[in-house]
């Protein structure tokens, strides 16, 4: 295809010279434009490179014979790279001791992202060998023209670190493994770690946002809720919005990252499909964000708080008995509280009223009853008795203990939420549904199991006779809400003994991450149930 000698010196701009973009039939291509064609050293091959306005791509140069013709088996197939995975640019020199400024130039040093199995992605390098410092001036020189074109990834972003979170390592991952990349990519930081419960929502409320393309938190799905609560009713205050008026929020100014270090990072997981660190990081510095839903979480129309998924029953009680033993390790803690709690497993009395989703309103008029309780005049439906756990969830909530999700068949972004009402049954039925979150078979597949897709939700418990006792468990959160249910909402632990009512609001706030329909296939062993 590209013929040359090794060592020529090519640099010539060709701006108007269509040619096939990489990896596509020559018959259904569409024509590329070329911005720069030369001779480079790749991989220790001399190669004809030619970078468009998509890609870079090569094939190495067929060397000639004594004779005449050319060495076919050495003919090398062409490769490339999209242009959008790179993220740095720097001038490849030989350093040494006693020229530690400038060296000999060696070429050109691409950084770039790429896609590992199961959803993980990595940095790596490609170097491009030349000696000619003119060559590699005009070469270098488009790169980084190159890269201030792509204006949706950050240039600076306002770090928060939770030292708490999980086992205490955030700000050694931070330093360690994120900051490096941060740095090499251009992008300018500001980092606060965090000293208490709270602080970064008190934080992001005062501190000035304007010159961040971003904030990130490196911690858990409690330091991430917290951020993304914060950035949220800071944008209510900004844009003069009654917070308490659920129904007319805004959206978020900035998008949130989430570097995960946390105990089981669920956030990230349905993001990314992993909890690694680097794919969380190379997502940011790429700038691809996610549009995701919020809920609310309000009570006698005083808003409580924001959040993804909520568990009330079973799942609230075990994180309020996980964080009275804070002194343990977070998995001895967690695994601690799941045993206590199967142990004095009870059901709670509730009604629960719903909005669904998805349905006509003849299919609403056939399947649901309308209730005066209702704010908007939509159809509701009611069901009650008791209940041994009720979970809303706004997105999927991967994890390493649910490998399909706590709600499989929820998207970040598709306007509803998943309820899932499990009914009071016997205690090893109960633990057989759990176990099932760790495989690949149906969790719902059970008759106590409820499932619905809803955009409303009301959890109404009658009483406290059946269920929760702060007394029984003891601990701080006995003497601060004596009747008080608790709620476990992106593993933060909330309390609160009245009506909750939970709304889905689409797309209120971006986040950084990639597309969830990648992540069908991740899969993550577990056998802490």
């Amino acid at each position: 295809m590209f013929r040359g000698r090794r060592g020529s010196r090519v640099g010539a701009l060709e701006e108007e010279a269509p040619v096939r973009s990489p990896g596509t039939p020559k018959a259904a291509a569409e024509p590329e434009r070329v911005l720069l064609r030369g001779i480079f050293e790749i991989r220790r091959e001399s190669c004809d490179v030619v970078l468009g306005d998509q890609a870079l791509w090569w094939r190495c140069i067929q060397p000639e014979l004594p004779a005449g013709g050319t060495r076919h088996d050495l003919l090398g197939k062409e490769e490339s790279l999209e242009l959008e995975d790179i993220f740095s640019v720097k001038l490849k020199r030989r350093r040494s001791a006693k020229h530690p400024g400038n060296g000999t130039l060696l070429g050109i040093t691409l950084f770039i992202c790429l896609k590992e199995h199961q959803n993980k992605l990595k940095d790596s390098t490609l170097d491009l060998i030349n000696f000619s410092e003119d060559h590699c001036d005009v070469w270098f020189s488009q790169f980084k023209k190159i890269l201030e074109g792509f204006t949706s990834r950050p240039k600076a972003l306002k770090i928060l670190l939770n030292p708490q979170s999980h086992k205490k390592e955030s700000v050694q991952v931070y330093y360690e493994k994120v900051e490096p990349l941060l740095k090499l990519a251009g992008i300018k930081t500001d980092v606060t770690i965090t000293e208490y419960e709270g602080h970064a929502l008190s934080l992001l409320d005062e501190c000035e946002l304007q010159g961040f393309d971003g904030v990130v938190c490196v911690g858990g799905d409690g330091s991430a809720s917290e951020a993304a609560r914060a950035l949220l009713l800071r944008a209510q205050k900004n844009a003069g919005v009654e917070v308490d008026c659920v129904p007319t929020l805004v959206g978020a100014e900035l998008p949130l990252g989430l570097i995960p270090a946390g105990s089981t990072n669920v956030l990230a997981h349905s993001l990314f499909g992993t909890s690694h660190v680097v794919t969380a990081t190379m997502h940011i510095i790429l700038g691809h964000t996610q549009s995701v839903d919020v809920c609310t979480f309000s009570s006698a129309g005083k808003l409580l708080r924001f959040g993804f998924s909520a568990m009330f029953g079973f799942g609230g009680r075990t994180l309020a008995l996980a964080e009275k033993y804070r002194w343990m390790s977070p998995s001895q803690r967690r695994d601690f509280a799941v045993i206590k709690a199967l142990a004095k497993l009870k059901p709670e009395d509730c009604k629960i009223s719903f909005l669904l989703a998805g349905h006509s309103q003849n299919e609403q008029e056939r399947k649901a009853q309308r209730s005066p309780e209702s704010d908007c005049g939509g159809h509701w439906q009611t069901i009650q008795g008791q209940f041994l756990n009720i979970s809303i969830m706004a997105i999927p909530c991967l994890c390493s203990v649910a490998p399909r999700g706590f709600a499989p068949d929820t998207r970040l972004n598709n306007g509803s939420m998943a309820l899932i009402v499990v009914r009071n049954t016997t205690r090893p039925e109960f633990v057989k549904h759990l176990k099932r979150y760790s495989s690949i078979k149906n969790q719902f597949n059970f008759p106590f199991v409820e499932t619905y897709t809803i955009e409303e939700v009301k959890i109404h418990p009658k009483s406290n006779s059946n269920g929760y006792s702060p007394q029984e468990e003891g601990g701080k959160h006995a003497t601060a809400s004596q009747h008080g249910f608790p709620w476990n909402v992106d593993g933060d632990l909330m309390e609160t003994a009245s009506e909750v009512h939970i709304r889905l609001h689409p797309r209120l706030i971006r986040l950084y991450g990639g597309s969830l329909e990648e992540m069908n296939d991740c899969k993550v062993e577990c056998n802490c149930i």
